[in-house]
């Protein structure tokens, strides 16, 4: 892992953390892994097909998924292309 692996890391950490103090001992709606998995890969896939000028080919490649993968996932996720 590089370093800005570890200042991603670091950065997500600290959110999270604001997050659950912001819930003052509560628990937050149930389905939380689900919608942060959700918005960080909604994020992910976004940045990374702006990023590629929006060649699904070349976005799938940096992502480590298959182009179909990649489709099937800009659809779910209803990202704009």
């Amino acid at each position: 892992m590089d370093s800005k692996e570890k200042s991603f890391l670091s950065i997500l950490d600290k959110h999270l953390s604001k997050f659950f103090e912001d819930h003052h001992g509560d628990f937050p709606e149930s389905g939380l892994h689900k919608r942060i998995v959700s918005e960080i890969e909604y994020l992910l896939i976004s940045n990374t097909l702006k990023a590629s000028m929006y060649n699904q080919s070349k976005a799938a490649k940096i992502l480590g998924l298959n182009r179909n993968t990649l489709r099937k996932k800009i659809k779910e996720l209803s990202i704009k292309v």
